[in-house]
C-alpha cells in the first residue's frame, strides 16, 4: 500500500520540479538567469537548459531587431514652421544582462530610446529647412525653352537622420543600456492641419496657374495651325481657279476656232443650221410671234435655195 503512494508522490513532485528546473531558449531568443535579483546566467545559444527550481528566474528576450514607433511630435524647423513628425527606430539587445538592468523591459526600453531619439531629432529639425527635411527641393528648368519648376530629390534628409542616429547612439553609449542602435527613420513629415490647408490652397493655385499656361500655349498653337490652314487653302484655291480659268479660255478659244473654221467652210449650211435653232426656239414656246412672211427666217421654208425662193 505504501508502495503506490511513494510512486505518486515521486511522479508529483517530479512534475512540480521539473518545469521548474528546465527551460528551452529559442533561436530567436537571449535567456537572463536572475537568482534574488542578480544575474547568474546569460544563454545566447538555442536549446534545452537547467536552473535551481524556485530559486532562480528566467527572463527571455528577442534577439531580432526590434522596432519602436515613437508617438507623432510637433517640432519647429529652422523657418519656425511647425512641422508634425512620425518617426520609428529599431534597436538591437546586444548585452542581455545590462539590458535587463538598466531597462527592465522592452516596452520600457521603447519608451527610452524613444525619448533620446525624438530629442536628437527635434534638435535636427530645428537646423533644418521644410526642403531639407523632405529631402526634395523645388528648381527651375527649361523645357521646350521654357522655364518649369520641378522637384529635385536630394540627400538631405539621409544626413539629418544619420546627424540624428550618431547623436543617439552617443546618449546610449554614455547610459550603457546594453543596446545597439541600428536605424532611425522619418515615417511622415507634415504641417499642422491649419497650415496643410494653406500650403494646399497655395498648391492647388500654382496647379491652377500652369494649367491655364499650357491651355493659353494650346490655344496659341490652335490659331497658328487654324492660320496656316486657311492660307494653304486660300492659295490652293486660288491657284485651281487660275488654273481653271485658264484651261477654260483655252477651251474656248479652240471652241471658237473651230466654229470659226466650220463656218468658212460652208457658210449656207450655217446659215440653215442657226435658222432650224431659231425655228426649235419659238415653235417649242407658249409665245406668240407675229412676223412678215417675207421675214429673213423664213426663207428655207420656201425651199432649199434661199436665193431662188427671193422674187
Amino acid at each position: 500500500m505504501k508502495f503506490p503512494i511513494i510512486i505518486l508522490a515521486i511522479i508529483t513532485l517530479t512534475a512540480i520540479i521539473l518545469p521548474q528546473a528546465l527551460f528551452t531558449v529559442d533561436e530567436t531568443q537571449f535567456v537572463v538567469v536572475t537568482r534574488f535579483g542578480q544575474v547568474k546566467n546569460v544563454i545566447t545559444e538555442p536549446g534545452l537548459n537547467t536552473k535551481t527550481p524556485f530559486v532562480d528566474n528566467v527572463t527571455t528576450f528577442d534577439s531580432r531587431l526590434l522596432r519602436i514607433d515613437m508617438t507623432p511630435e510637433v517640432m519647429p524647423n529652422q523657418e519656425k514652421e511647425n512641422l508634425v513628425i512620425d518617426a520609428y527606430a529599431r534597436y538591437q539587445i546586444s548585452e542581455p544582462a545590462k539590458f535587463l538592468t538598466k531597462l527592465r523591459n522592452e516596452p520600457n526600453a521603447g519608451l527610452r530610446i524613444g525619448a533620446i531619439v525624438i530629442s536628437a531629432l527635434r534638435e535636427e529639425i530645428a537646423r533644418n529647412t521644410m526642403a531639407d527635411i523632405i529631402g526634395a527641393q523645388i528648381e527651375e528648368v527649361q523645357v521646350d525653352g521654357k522655364p518649369r519648376r520641378t522637384t529635385i530629390a536630394t540627400k538631405s534628409r539621409s544626413n539629418i537622420l544619420a546627424e540624428v542616429l550618431a547623436a543617439s547612439q552617443e546618449v546610449i553609449k554614455e547610459n550603457d543600456f546594453g543596446v545597439l542602435l541600428v536605424d532611425v527613420r522619418i515615417k511622415r513629415a507634415d504641417f499642422s492641419e491649419d497650415i496643410a490647408r494653406s500650403v494646399f490652397n497655395l498648391m492647388e493655385s500654382e496647379r491652377k496657374r500652369i494649367a491655364e499656361e499650357f491651355r493659353a500655349e494650346g490655344r496659341e498653337e490652335n490659331v497658328k495651325l487654324r492660320a496656316d490652314v486657311d492660307r494653304e487653302r486660300v492659295f490652293i484655291q486660288a491657284k485651281a481657279e487660275k488654273e481653271a480659268n485658264i484651261l477654260k479660255g483655252e477651251g474656248e478659244a479652240q471652241a471658237i476656232e473651230i466654229f470659226s473654221s466650220a463656218l468658212e467652210q460652208d457658210p449656207e449650211f450655217f446659215a440653215f443650221q442657226r435658222s432650224l435653232e431659231a425655228y426649235k426656239q419659238f415653235l417649242t414656246s407658249n409665245a406668240t410671234v407675229v412676223l412678215s412672211s417675207d421675214a429673213q427666217i423664213f426663207q428655207y421654208l420656201q425651199g432649199p435655195d434661199p436665193a431662188a425662193a427671193s422674187p
